[in-house]
């Protein structure tokens, strides 16, 4: 669940071999909350505000499966402040001083900044804008490989999963590493081709899709170059770097160096992530990480801008939100978020005012999975919604295990405050599903925009990004939206509220190669939907 998704494209293609030839007091009056069925398909292309806002579109009016942000804000919430609302961001961290963001991050007002003090006596010292629960981690192994190598320390039956798994990606990596390699050579070759044909040697997706040859080799190029910018691809070097990447992540599989690195203990001796008690201090306040680039920090400043960036305030794009402060949370690493990380940010983000957590992560292995079980338990005491990203292997978690969850498969919840979001597609009807995104009748609860949804970057850039994890912040600014206007009611009934006001639909739906009732494939049967959330919450 860490690979991006133009990872998981280029795994995809690898795989099939694709390139081998090629409570307020505020009654709304509105229309009933109904089914959507009649509304026709969009045909025509997005325009350029569309895509880099189709999340805030309206279904019935715009033909775009949005949330109907916009239309919530014109009609409901003009003039509507509400109370604040503060939102963890569990995440890579977060460029704090972001131009779309800087007016929107949490301050702990009871901590002197730099004073090396803890003032407010909560364990952390100089905490201003939250934690970084990973000291100067960036890179890290999955969880899967990390139980491998220790599990001399682990239960015999984690162990024997993660050793299935360890096994069986190693077998594959020698062919997938050939596979990554034949892709690179057809885009370098394109590259070198499209390079002699414009005669210079950077260019832009849009002057490869405008180009008109008759020469074979300039349009077998072309056509490569397009598919993989069709992809989610900015530039050639973006995929040159990922393919690099995943060359080298199948070699070390086959040499077994991922079982000789411990990212954790070189970087914080002694802590170890297989000993944990409540209470237990350790990282510091770096909220961007420790690159001075702030490279580490991009996936969550683009989840934080989805839920709050500021609006119209005529720069970049609108958070959901309008009235929510997001605390800085760093716990994900490049690889898999190790739990006692995980349940020390939830309990620091329940004992600190947060009223929503956004938990943009996620693994198929878990060494200590009860420690975050009983953080989520906890944080349903202290009344905090968990709004968790689905995933992205186009998996039914109802019968694979994703962690974090409220519940083993589709088993009962062990909470009423954790929902769970898959991802949409910018296009109503049969392929409005992610092809990417996880699903289940029962252990996923709704539906978001999750596929090239725009939000803030580092250094005060802005950029498309595809995942759950771009869904389930989406569903977030929904609820910190609720909680703002409705601050009464609980976060069981704001979950409740998102699931039931969504928009229903008929219609069958492409999931995971396969054509099923989007009905099936979510708790809710539902698309989320900020105007008619508003709706349902006026009268609760």
């Amino acid at each position: 669940m860490k690979y991006s998704i133009l990872k998981k494209s280029l795994l995809t293609v690898a795989a099939a071999g694709m390139l081998a030839s090629c409570g307020s007091g505020f009654t709304i009056v509105s229309p009933p909350i109904e089914n959507i069925d009649s509304t026709p398909i969009k045909t025509t292309e997005l325009t350029e505000d569309q895509a880099h806002n189709w999340k805030d579109y309206d279904l019935v009016t715009d033909t775009i499966p949005g949330m109907s942000v916009n239309k919530a804000y014109n009609e409901i919430l003009q003039g509507r402040m509400g109370e604040t609302v503060v939102v963890a961001v569990i995440d890579s961290g977060i460029d704090i001083e972001h131009e779309d963001l800087d007016g929107v991050i949490w301050t702990n007002e009871d901590e002197i900044p730099g004073n090396g003090i803890d003032d407010d006596k909560n364990g952390y010292i100089d905490d201003v804008h939250g934690w970084n629960f990973l000291g100067n981690i960036v890179d890290e192994n999955l969880e899967y490989e990390r139980i491998v190598r220790d599990q001399a320390m682990l239960p015999a039956d984690i162990v024997a999963k993660a050793q299935k798994e360890y096994d069986e990606k190693v077998e594959q990596a020698s062919q997938s590493k050939a596979r990554y390699e034949q892709i690179l050579q057809q885009i370098n070759q394109s590259d070198a081709t499209i390079q002699k044909h414009l005669g210079k040697e950077k260019y832009t997706k849009e002057e490869v899709a405008a180009i008109k040859s008759e020469d074979e080799a300039v349009v077998n190029a072309q056509r490569t170059l397009n598919f993989f910018f069709g992809q989610g691809l900015d530039s050639v070097e973006e995929a040159q770097e990922t393919l690099n990447g995943l060359i080298t992540d199948a070699a070390d599989l086959m040499n077994g160096a991922k079982l000789k690195t411990n990212y954790r203990e070189d970087a914080m001796p002694g802590n170890s992530p297989y000993s944990y008690t409540v209470g237990e201090i350790w990282g510091d306040n770096q909220y961007s990480g420790p690159d001075p680039k702030k490279a580490d920090a991009f996936h969550g400043t683009h989840v934080a801008g989805i839920i709050a960036s500021e609006r119209n305030n005529g720069l970049g794009v609108n958070g959901v939100a309008n009235n929510a402060k997001i605390m800085v949370l760093r716990a994900v690493s490049t690889g898999d978020e190790y739990d006692k990380d995980v349940a020390a940010a939830i309990r620091y983000a329940a004992d600190n005012g947060a009223k929503i957590i956004n938990g943009s992560f996620g693994k198929y292995h878990s060494s200590n999975p009860e420690w975050v079980w009983d953080a989520i338990k906890y944080a349903e005491k202290k009344d905090v919604l968990f709004v968790n990203a689905a995933g992205n292997d186009a998996t039914n978690t109802d019968t694979k295990q994703v962690y974090p969850q409220d519940q083993k498969l589709a088993g009962e919840e062990i909470s009423g405050n954790f929902l769970t979001v898959g991802a949409l597609a910018p296009k109503y009807g049969s392929d409005m599903v992610a092809s990417f995104s996880n699903y289940g009748k029962v252990s996923v609860d709704v539906f978001a925009p999750g596929v090239q949804v725009y939000s803030t970057a580092p250094l005060n850039e802005y950029r498309n990004a595809s995942g759950t994890s771009m869904a389930s912040p989406a569903v977030a600014g929904v609820a910190a939206v609720i909680r703002s206007q409705f601050p009464k009611l609980s976060a069981q009934e704001v979950k409740e509220v998102i699931m039931e006001s969504g928009l229903m639909t008929a219609a069958n739906v492409n999931v995971a190669g396969n054509t099923t009732p989007f009905s099936d494939i979510s708790a809710s049967g539902k698309m989320a939907n900020l105007y008619n959330a508003l709706i349902l919450a006026s009268k609760k």
